[in-house]
């Protein structure tokens, strides 16, 4: 199996800062990597627990959102339940894409999910709660959480905790209507229901490997930099990209990597259209990134997991 290692310690530095079925071991032509979930499992997000890893994506296989366990990160298994099985009556079935789960400071969970709203009829982000880390959830309020019409709705909900507080991150889906798309960043709540502070704007698409649209944001904390990752371009094929910005505090201001940090091209060829990924960082440290991608003939996206070095140069290093 072939594996990605993506360093990052050069863009640190230059940022100013401190260094129902099995799915997990198929087989692959020589040369090609082997997906962890080697279905349709698009826009995963991983939750690291006392004793397992969940990974949670966009709806299919007859399910609102998908969920798949694993003890060790590489071999995973797709269960059979749906995590969010209900849908309110102000929600359009169809469309519930790009999950994100947190444990909460009183040992709940909570879900935060992309779906399109009846009224206004665009893609918008709810909330709903479990007992239980695979589910299932229910949708808690009497609307979307975060439903901004004006800018086109907003996607690809993820959380940052720091120190105790609760931040959710999202994407103003502008691209639908003509809009730029901005990345948002705002304090939750301690149940993690409402915000709790106006949201403030991090970046926007300003690249020309960007297209049209930033969106699925990850932000994640490394000595003293805040790291910022996003996807970019055309989900459908292989420019879809993984980019990354950097900055010393929440406030800003970010900074661009002026190429994308992980891509088709950086890849080789070996990953078409990665994008749509999480960090998780292990209880022993190891960081890994999880993302998607197209298979050969592009009917489906399945998961891959691979591991994050923070070494002298950002590079991608493809070992056998």
């Amino acid at each position: 199996m072939r594996r990605v290692a993506l360093v990052l310690a050069a863009v640190l530095l230059a940022a100013g800062c401190s260094a129902d079925q099995p799915a997990a071991s198929p087989s692959a032509e020589e040369g090609q990597p082997v997906a962890a979930v080697d279905r349709d499992f698009p826009d995963p997000d991983v939750l690291v627990t006392d004793d397992r890893y969940l990974a949670f994506a966009t709806n299919g296989n007859n399910r609102n959102v998908q969920v798949a366990e694993s003890d060790d990160l590489q071999e995973w298994e797709v269960l059979s339940q749906d995590a969010l099985p209900v849908l309110p009556s102000w929600v359009i079935p169809g469309k519930t894409w790009a999950p994100e789960v947190t444990e909460l400071a009183d040992g709940s969970f909570v879900m935060y999910f992309t779906a399109t709203n009846y009224r206004p009829s665009v893609q918008c982000i709810g909330v709903a709660t479990s007992a239980e880390a695979e589910g299932p959830y229910t949708v808690q309020g009497e609307g979307m959480l975060v439903c901004p019409d004006e800018l086109g709705g907003a996607i690809d909900a993820s959380t940052f905790d720091e120190n105790g507080q609760l931040y959710l991150l999202w994407k103003n889906d502008g691209n639908c209507c003509g809009l730029d798309t901005w990345l948002y960043l705002a304090p939750l709540s301690s149940d993690g229901l409402t915000l709790a502070a106006e949201p403030r704007q991090l970046v926007k698409q300003t690249l020309e490997w960007e297209g049209d649209l930033v969106e699925a944001p990850t932000l994640l904390k490394h000595d003293d930099s805040y790291l910022l990752f996003y996807s970019s371009n055309s989900y459908g094929d292989e420019r879809y990209a993984v980019g990354l910005a950097t900055a010393a505090s929440l406030e800003g201001p970010w900074t661009k990597n002026e190429q994308p940090f992980f891509s088709t091209e950086s890849s080789g060829g070996e990953y078409r259209g990665p994008g749509g990924q999480d960090i998780v960082t292990t209880a022993e440290g190891e960081v890994h990134i999880v993302f998607h991608a197209w298979d050969e003939d592009y009917t489906y996206r399945g998961m891959f997991v691979e591991p994050v070095i923070w070494g002298d140069q950002p590079e991608v290093d493809l070992a056998d």
